[in-house]
């Protein structure tokens, strides 16, 4: 699907009955995420910048809460900041907010923009900031802030890869990723359980290599002082065990 078709997908679905099947199948087919837009967002930035970004699979409908429903698993409210201050003024942030965290799916507000744009809007900062604390922190709606629709495309992008990742048991561990080889192989073998910096130095003296920790058995893990025959059996059923290991 080019660029062209794309805009196209995003601006006349209406005329285009045959785009809810192709937006499906080129996601299975593509890689691309699958992406339901809400047919209220078709206009202004966010259908060139959807475009431009060039990871989804694109279908446009009526959305019964939220803007954005991303891989069937995550939804999306998207408001520039000075709709955000007008839906302050009439009510609509709160009611919206509600909605999004009642959803069966997680949930979050993105708001795009950069102070000026609410400069403008004649309302207090505090105002503002009173708004936003109730939404996170007494609703429990997430605020994710993007400078523009360009960004706020990368940001849907980014929320898909790591729903994937995580999807797939890539769960985040705390710190940044080591330089150097003996670091990086000390930060992998701390995966495993049981397993901290100093039995992951020990582990490497031992072995030489990952690899060669992997492919140990349980009495060669054993041998190696302080890890014992427990977390040698751990190590074995983390590498090859199906099943639990206290199944």
């Amino acid at each position: 699907m080019n660029h062209q078709r794309r805009n196209l997908t995003l601006q006349e679905t209406e005329h285009d009955p045959s785009v809810n099947m192709s937006a499906g199948a080129d996601a299975k087919h593509t890689g691309r995420f699958r992406l339901v837009v809400d047919d209220r967002e078709c206009r202004g930035p966010m259908p060139a910048a959807l475009a431009a970004c060039n990871a989804f699979a694109v279908e446009v409908r009526r959305l019964s809460v939220g803007d954005y429903c991303l891989d069937d698993a995550l939804l999306f409210e998207r408001k520039t900041l000075p709709d955000l201050a007008a839906s302050i003024k009439d009510g609509r942030l709160f009611e919206q907010a509600l909605r999004l965290a009642k959803a069966k799916l997680p949930a979050a507000l993105i708001l795009e923009g950069s102070a000026r744009d609410l400069a403008s809007s004649g309302m207090r900062a505090e105002a503002i900031q009173g708004a936003l604390v109730t939404v996170s922190l007494f609703i429990g709606l997430p605020l994710l802030r993007t400078r523009n629709a360009e960004e706020t495309a990368r940001t849907l992008q980014y929320a898909a890869r790591q729903r994937r990742a995580v999807g797939c048991g890539a769960l985040p561990r705390h710190g940044c990723r080591p330089k150097g080889k003996a670091a990086l192989q000390s930060y992998v073998l701390q995966g495993l359980p049981g397993i901290g910096p100093r039995r992951a130095a020990r582990l490497i003296q031992r072995f030489g290599s990952i690899q060669a920790v992997i492919a140990a058995d349980a009495d060669a893990l054993a041998d190696v002082d302080d890890i014992g025959a427990l977390t040698a059996r751990k190590l074995r059923w983390c590498v090859e065990e199906p099943r639990g290991f206290y199944a």
